[in-house]
This record gives structure tokens, sequence and C-alpha cells, in this order.
């Protein structure tokens, strides 16, 4: 039995083009913050947390939760499916698991 893959949308393919690689929530938030032409220091502020916390999701040193994922696609007004499936798939890749993580609105 084979499992039938989702397809990538158009943006998602986009942005990997862009960032070099596969899309992660670090690079999505970077993305979003290029994007938006503001630095660092700005953005971390709008997202509530320290420039160098920032700096360490953006380079993948740190882990974002699930629930502070979720604020930050609020505050951004992005989707928080999107970026809650990205942070649960980072805790998934760190754990060395095989698994693709889908997350659906309740």
């Amino acid at each position: 039995m084979s499992i039938k893959k989702k397809p990538k949308s158009d943006a998602v393919k986009t942005l990997e083009r862009i960032t070099g690689g596969a899309l992660t929530l670090a690079r999505l938030i970077q993305s979003i913050r290029l994007g938006e032409e503001v630095t660092l220091a700005e953005f971390a502020k709008k997202l509530g947390v320290s420039r160098q916390h920032l700096c360490d999701i953006e380079k993948g040193r740190k882990v974002v939760s699930p629930a502070r994922a979720a604020r930050f696609a609020f505050v951004l007004g992005y989707s928080k499916e999107q970026f809650v499936a990205l942070a649960l798939q980072a805790l998934v890749d760190e754990a060395d698991l095989d698994l693709k993580v889908e997350v659906k609105a309740a």
C-alpha cells in the first residue's frame, strides 16, 4: 500500500527555493521578517521575544512550542495551522522520527 503525498503549494515551493531547503518554521519566520524588511530587533519586539531569541529561532538553535507558534501566527496574521504544523514537525524531526505532521482546525 503506498501513501499518496499531498502536493506542495506554489507558495511553499517558492519559499523553499528562496530559503534553500525544506520549509521550516524558522525559515518561514525569517522569510516573513525579510519580506517586511524589518530588523531582528523590530520583529522580535512585535513577537514579544528578545532579539537574541528570535535570532536563535531563525537559525534553528531554538525550537518553538506549538502554543507560541500559534501566537506568532496570530500576531503576524498568518495561518495558525501552518505555524503549529511546522513547530510540531520541528519537534518530530529533532526526535529523529521519520514522520510527517499535518494539522487541521478542529
